[in-house]
This record gives C-alpha cells, sequence and structure tokens, in this order.
C-alpha cells in the first residue's frame, strides 16, 4: 500500500486567474509544498510583458505552505520588482502567515488580511 502523504498529487491545488483594474489576482487553493511547487510555479509566471506587473496572490485557501511555496513567490517577488511593478499577498491564514512573518518575508512582500486590502493599497 502506498504512503498518501507522500504521493505526488499536483492536482490538490488549484490556482485561478483574473484581472481586476489592471491587477493581476491569483486566488491559490490546496497545500502548497515539494510536489506542487512546479504547477504554483508556472501558475504565477509573468508572461513576456514590457511593463510593470502588479500581481496580489490570494492565499486565502491555502491551510499550509512550506519552503517551496516561500521560494516561488520570492522568485516572483525578484521578477515583478525587476519590471518596476509589485507583488502584495492577501488572505494569508494565521499559519501560513507565520510561516511569512519568521522568515521575514512580510517585510518584503506586502501581505494583506483581506483581497480587497491588498487591492486598494
Amino acid at each position: 500500500m502506498a504512503d498518501a502523504a507522500h504521493t505526488h498529487r499536483p492536482d490538490r491545488l488549484l490556482i485561478a486567474h483574473r484581472e481586476v483594474d489592471g491587477i493581476r489576482v491569483v486566488t491559490v487553493r490546496g497545500e502548497i509544498d515539494h510536489d506542487v511547487r512546479d504547477t504554483f510555479s508556472q501558475a504565477l509566471a509573468l508572461d513576456d510583458t514590457t511593463g510593470p506587473t502588479r500581481t496580489v496572490v490570494d492565499l486565502s485557501g491555502v491551510p499550509f505552505m512550506d519552503s517551496s511555496g516561500v521560494n516561488v513567490l520570492l522568485a516572483l517577488y525578484r521578477t515583478t520588482r525587476d519590471t518596476e511593478g509589485w507583488l502584495r499577498i492577501a488572505g494569508a491564514r494565521p499559519p501560513v502567515l507565520r510561516i511569512l512573518q519568521v522568515l521575514g518575508i512580510d517585510a518584503v512582500i506586502a501581505c494583506h488580511p483581506t483581497l480587497e486590502q491588498a487591492l486598494a493599497s
């Protein structure tokens, strides 16, 4: 019998894209760990753009994120910064927010309690 905890299941991560007033909103549902790192990274990848990219990643549906997810967010932050854009995180649940705070990510990437606040700031 296979160990379900180690089964490769990238389909357990659901990601939706939309645009709100010129801001790219990426809504994520599910756990973000090493098994779904590539799926998460590909979903956040920016198309070739010539101007600033503004992105909000809505993590309200993410109950768990490990360092794999943090590294993907940092890579996206660097890319958006290089295009003179910005990245914001919205709705991170307490366990995910705690990881972001412990690692100091919240000092680099603005974290907002809600999507509405992230879009408005």
